[in-house]
């Protein structure tokens, strides 16, 4: 299986009995829709249901920052999710969540993990079947073990040699629009560079071409190929820049989880207005 997987090759392989597809959209509060509500109206047949919220670590002070590994492993035995199965995500989201849900899969241990290119919204137009409702419950078999692919505010703030990647929009980067979440700063890390993840797709939600993709992470001064941080506002659409670089043949990108939810509530982190 590919890590980047079409409509066309989903359809053929539905039923498969080593293929799970998971459905993973999430929705800014303030989008007013509800995405395990629509996931129970109209789904790809089989999938289920991988919530981003439920699947976080609720003792944290940040949201959708990792659950511990022991958490996240007997949520996906309840979910269904087996750990040597092929497991495609997908999302419904102008957010790209299913990257996220990419990134918590394969740090936490599955080793084949695929997004669907275009998302659900492709599916759609495209007139495939849909079904409604949850599929038949089945146990899991997931051990998880967190990898190394996060770090954390305090390497950030001791100093790293690895470039900063910042993926909200262009406004909030530079502080002309307040955060939406109530007591974090406007701004950005110093020192970061700003790649807004809708800039690795295509208007139809695809992913841009390798040569595009290459001349986006360019023209932020930033080298696809080399290490580097990936940040956003809480740890979901900076897993687009991760994706992206990992379609490139790059593997050394981290999740700084925390991301500026964290970092923009902290009376003590330098921030930056402006741009890069």
């Amino acid at each position: 299986m590919n890590d980047l997987v079409t409509t066309e090759w989903l359809a053929s392989e539905l039923g498969a009995p080593d293929l799970t597809i998971l459905d993973a959209s999430w929705h800014m509060p303030a989008a007013n829709r509800a995405a395990r509500a629509e996931y129970e109206e109209r789904h790809i047949p089989g999938a289920r249901f991988f919530d981003i919220d439920t699947l976080s670590d609720h003792d944290a002070g940040s949201p959708h920052m990792l659950p511990p590994a022991d958490q996240f492993g007997c949520a996906m035995v309840h979910l269904g999710v087996r750990q040597s199965d092929r497991v495609v995500v997908y999302d419904n989201s102008d957010l790209r969540t299913s990257a996220r849900a990419w990134f918590m899969l394969r740090h936490f241990g599955a080793p084949q993990v695929a997004i669907l290119d275009g998302g659900f919204a492709k599916w759609q137009e495209e007139g495939r079947p849909v079904e409604s409702g949850y599929p038949p419950e089945r146990e899991g078999d997931f051990r998880a073990e967190a990898g190394g692919r996060v770090v954390v505010k305090t390497q950030l703030l001791q100093g790293m040699d690895t470039p900063v990647l910042d993926a909200r929009g262009k406004d909030r980067f530079e502080g002309s629009e307040a955060d939406p979440r109530p007591g974090v700063a406007a701004g950005h890390i110093p020192g970061a560079r700003n790649i807004p993840y809708a800039a690795i797709y295509n208007p139809d939600g695809t992913f841009r071409s390798p040569e595009d993709l290459r001349e986006v992470f360019r023209q932020a001064g930033a080298d696809p190929d080399q290490p580097f941080v990936a940040t956003c506002g809480s740890g979901v659409t900076a897993n687009s820049l991760i994706f992206a670089a990992h379609l490139l043949g790059n593997d050394r990108a981290r999740l700084y989880d925390g991301s500026w939810a964290e970092w923009g509530s902290d009376a003590v982190t330098p921030k930056a207005l402006g741009p890069a």
